[in-house]
């Protein structure tokens, strides 16, 4: 029953980030959505091999690094042209 609210609360994650694709704070935090969802399956998973958390930490880790990393990138953007739209940049040029 939480594999399936698990899997449940992956997919409105991405279907939020395929909706909100224009707004970059709104694709931040659906990106953390998902990355919780699956942190959730695989504590979940591990949970059946008797302590077996090293992984689950380490993935926690990484998925800290990986939103400090787009707030910062969040907080670049939005001091070089003002608001965090992908309308109102081109990042090809």
């Amino acid at each position: 029953m939480l594999m399936l609210f698990s899997m449940f609360m992956y997919l409105m994650g991405i279907l939020v980030f395929c909706l909100k694709r224009k707004h970059l704070l709104l694709m931040l935090l659906s990106l953390e959505f998902i990355i919780l969802s699956l942190y959730f399956m695989m504590f979940m998973s591990l949970s059946y091999y008797n302590n077996e958390f090293y992984f689950s930490m380490i993935f926690m880790t990484m998925s800290v690094c990986e939103g400090a990393l787009g707030l910062s990138l969040l907080v670049s953007l939005i001091r070089t042209h003002g608001n965090d739209y992908f309308q109102s940049f081109n990042i090809l040029w």
